[in-house]
């Protein structure tokens, strides 16, 4: 496929990819959008002019709204033939590309625009499904003749995050306070955190509504996942090590996690499926799956501190996870847990088998006891304040790539 819009070839947006996300037009309008090579394109004026009549299920103008969840709803019969349509007036020679005006009205440079959180998040569940990661926490927190726990291999282990504090690209996070207890000390004390880490991770969107006592199997899991976005899940390591027991993290967590913009549909990753990692032993029969379920992801992680250059310190790969997107719905919903449109799950850190491939400071840095040393001098155990985190993500496959874009935040001091 050829397409009438000139972009890079290592472009994340190429004709192949067709993502979906939200954007102010202009400083006066916020419209459903999608996007090619550099190019931001208003799906809403696209649909008054008529460019995606005839596609069974959309009978309204959806891509007039603040987010994708009315348009995602409509389920993968409406959304995939709204994407293969956009695809093919992309092209050259199409309807489109010889249509001046509805180009000049349509279509929006990067600088024109600002990207929105692509949905309204009712519910976030944050999972922890990468063996390598859970192995490493394991070793540095317990026994690590027994880094995981007796269920890890058993069953998706996740946790209930908050939603409200999900927030797109760009959005600067304060440094969270909470109680600490030095490992010197006899009780805790109260503080901005001091061990602040990313965590490189990707989330999948549900586009339905299920009923309480309703489950999803994993045959029946991707076509409840409209797609996917890159997850910065940001921690505070030392506030979790103390609150962590016995429920799990609170404070260390909810304060902030990031989004990537695009939200990148599984239709446009199909190409890129891999096989899972084998899983010993055998999971029981609601976590068995057939295919491919992984999907081979290049991911990176740049950490820039304040007047500085980035610095690439960690280059991993979404395939490495044990448990897939398919099993981990599937276990969220067996009890009968009803999910809701635009719902957000998220992978848990992904790591790989080398070190850099570790996805979060505290495996980079082995709990600050291997600090690295950043291109301008100076050191790095933690995230300090006004350092910004970019993670990046791409799939490039036989000449085609793609691409999420970046996910970047910069850590403000506490408040």
């Amino acid at each position: 496929m050829i397409s009438f819009v000139d972009y890079n070839e290592n472009s994340d947006f190429s004709i192949h990819n067709i993502p979906f996300g939200v954007a102010v037009f202009n400083k006066e309008y916020i419209a459903v959008c999608t996007r090619i090579g550099n190019m931001v394109v208003d799906l809403a004026t696209l649909y008054d002019y008529g460019f995606l009549d005839g596609i069974e299920g959309l009978v309204e103008n959806v891509f007039e709204a603040y987010t994708l969840n009315e348009f995602i709803e409509l389920g993968k019969p409406v959304t995939t033939a709204v994407r293969t349509k956009i695809q093919e007036l992309f092209l050259e020679g199409s309807l489109l590309s010889n249509d001046e005006k509805s180009i000049a009205d349509c279509f929006f440079e990067l600088d024109q625009v600002k990207m929105l959180m692509p949905v309204h998040v009712p519910n976030y569940t944050d999972f922890y499904s990468s063996i390598e990661h859970a192995t490493n926490v394991g070793i540095m927190f317990r026994d690590p003749a027994n880094a995981l726990l007796p269920n890890w291999k058993h069953l998706p282990v996740g946790y209930h995050g908050r939603a409200s504090s999900i927030v797109v690209s760009g959005t600067e996070i304060h440094r969270p306070k909470g109680q600490m207890k030095p490992a010197d000390a006899d009780k805790p004390v109260f503080g901005p955190c001091k061990q602040l880490d990313f965590e490189l991770e990707m989330a999948f969107i549900v586009n339905r509504n299920t009923e309480m006592g309703e489950s999803i199997s994993t045959a029946e899991a991707e076509d409840a996942i409209f797609g996917m976005v890159l997850f910065n899940d940001w921690s505070a390591r030392d506030i979790q090590s103390w609150e962590y027991v016995p429920l799990g993290p609170f404070l260390a967590k909810n304060f902030g996690s990031s989004v990537s913009p695009w939200v990148v549909t599984l239709e446009a990753l199909e190409p890129f499926r891999t096989a899972s990692p084998k899983q010993d032993p055998e999971v029981l029969d609601y976590l068995k799956f057939d295919g491919d379920k992984n999907f081979d992801i290049n991911l990176e992680v740049s950490l820039k501190p304040e007047n500085g250059d980035e610095n690439v310190i960690c280059n991993s790969n979404f395939k490495y996870m044990y448990w897939n997107m398919a099993q981990q719905l599937a276990h969220h919903t067996v009890n009968g847990c009803n999910v809701e449109v635009g719902d957000m799950y998220a992978s848990g850190t992904i790591s790989g088998k080398d070190e850099q491939s570790y996805g979060s400071m505290l495996e980079l840095t082995w709990r600050g006891t291997k600090p690295f040393t950043l291109s301008n001098g100076e050191e790095r155990k933690f995230i300090k304040d006004n350092d910004t985190v970019i993670m990046r993500g791409y799939a490039q496959k036989d000449g085609v790539r793609v691409g999420f874009g970046e996910v970047s935040g910069k850590i403000l001091p506490a408040k």
